[in-house]
């Protein structure tokens, strides 16, 4: 496929990784010459510097003949404007836009055939803010990800001495939870993969990736570790698009403190928020935590723009004893460092909001995709077509199918019921089917295994 991506930023640059290793031909635009040079270094892609609302510059990178446009700059209005003349000028079959603005997206009609045809919108501010509320609606998970409208949730959890699990092999789990059906997708063990079977043993510190129908969440994750209380503190440092939204969608429900350096943005904070407590200060002021009393916090998020800053008010905050700790950091290489130390969770904005692109952009009826682990591993939701002359999948048991290595069949949802992804568990058309892959590589492999042979139409 030919994609020309707009925008060489966070966003820009980790959708450009992701497409370029599934063998796709791939051109980024931007006007900053030295994030080309940098992407260009590191990645098999075209690069051209300019303005992406140019028509001349859209020509000149190839929009002619391109399947797909993704403008996803800084700019709302350059977005809007690259998909109209992708539209009028390019015939560009697939269009997506970055939106952030909250006008915008309250106004979907502005996106139509007969505006600026954008065919599918993303708000990656908003994305991170609805992924960082339900981390604090479930404290003990590194993850929760949620799939066909909610039925199922996929979340990771750091098993702990003390659970009724640890210690014990897989398989007792179904024994000892009879009325739960849930299913271990992937177990990671000292940063490595391990394929579970039903003899695998838990071990103190194991990341568990579980599958299960949304509503059993609770008891699953009760036979996994510990349950902590539920949260009710929440302090937030920095008011931002990520910060705000998030201390919009707290406050109602939880008690809030945000802090903002800018006094001015502190002031429209104030006006906005209705239960928060808005306070002008240094979220890397130790006194100042220590008096707003960050150590009786139940979840401390650092959201400012800053990385450095998000991580030293996150040590601190954990320090003083703040009971979780989740800190935004852009540089995709601290993640890695700061996760699982005194950081309880390192979240990079790119790698959260990714699956909702890749889910448009991948070939296939793909129904959603989350990236896991920071990018090393993806989960997909992906609906079966066909019959068993047509498909590789549909009119199989699970253990018929002939997966990739990595590859693990977790659940099933057919008309609305969730079912557990066992070995015994038959295929049937039309089911969305959730797929839990630790090796990216594979992923190419688990699509084609969906798609339909060209004789079924």
């Amino acid at each position: 496929m030919k994609i020309l991506i707009l925008g060489a930023g966070q966003v820009g640059s980790t959708v450009a990784e992701s497409l370029v290793s599934e063998a796709n031909d791939i051109t980024v635009v931007d006007t900053d010459a030295a994030k080309l040079y940098a992407l260009q270094n590191r990645l098999d892609l075209r690069t051209l510097v300019g303005n992406a609302s140019h028509p001349s510059v859209l020509k000149q990178a190839g929009l002619a003949d391109a399947d797909m446009l993704l403008a996803v700059t800084q700019s709302d209005e350059v977005n809007m404007v690259a998909c109209k003349l992708a539209a009028s000028l390019f015939n560009t079959p697939t269009r997506i836009a970055r939106i952030r603005s909250v006008d915008y997206l309250a106004h979907p009609e502005i996106f139509s055939p007969e505006n600026f045809c954008v065919d599918f919108s993303i708000c990656p501010e908003q994305i991170l803010t609805d992924y960082i509320r339900k981390l604090i609606e479930f404290p003990e998970a590194l993850q929760v990800l949620e799939f066909a409208d909610g039925k199922v949730s996929l979340v990771a959890v750091r098993a702990f001495e003390g659970g009724p699990l640890v210690g014990r092999e897989l398989k007792y789990l179904r024994t000892h939870m009879p009325q739960v059906d849930a299913r271990v997708a992937a177990i990671f063990r000292h940063d490595h993969a391990i394929s579970p079977e039903g003899s695998t043993m838990i071990e103190d510190g194991d990341e568990i990736f579980f599958i299960a129908a949304s509503e059993n969440i609770r008891n699953v994750m009760k036979e996994l570790r510990r349950m902590d209380k539920p949260a009710k503190r929440v302090m937030i440092v920095g008011g931002g698009n990520i910060g705000r939204r998030l201390a919009l969608s707290l406050e109602h429900d939880y008690q809030v403190k945000l802090i903002e350096f800018n006094k001015k943005a502190c002031e429209k904070l104030a006006g906005e928020l209705t239960h928060a407590l808005v306070l002008q200060g240094d979220g890397t002021d130790e006194s100042l935590l220590e008096t707003e009393r960050a150590g009786d916090v139940d979840v401390f998020c650092a959201l400012t723009n800053d990385d450095e800053n998000n991580i030293m008010s996150s040590l601190l905050a954990k320090k003083a004893g703040a009971r979780k700790v989740i800190s935004l950091i852009n540089r995709s290489a601290y993640v890695g460092l700061v996760q699982g130390g005194k950081i309880d969770i390192a979240l990079s904005p790119a790698h959260v909001t990714i699956g909702s692109l890749l889910a448009y952009v991948r070939q296939g009826d793909v129904a959603a995709v989350h990236s896991l682990r920071r990018g090393a591993a993806e989960a997909l939701e992906l609906v079966a077509h066909g019959d068993r002359q047509s498909s590789r999948v549909v009119g199989r048991r699970i253990d018929e199918i002939d997966l990739p290595a990595g590859a693990t069949i977790g659940a099933i949802v057919r008309n609305g019921e969730v079912i557990m992804g066992h070995h015994d568990r038959l295929i049937e058309s039309e089911d969305h089917v959730i797929v839990f892959v630790i090796n990216k590589k594979m992923i190419s492999k688990v699509e084609k295994l969906f798609q339909v042979n060209i004789g079924f139409f």
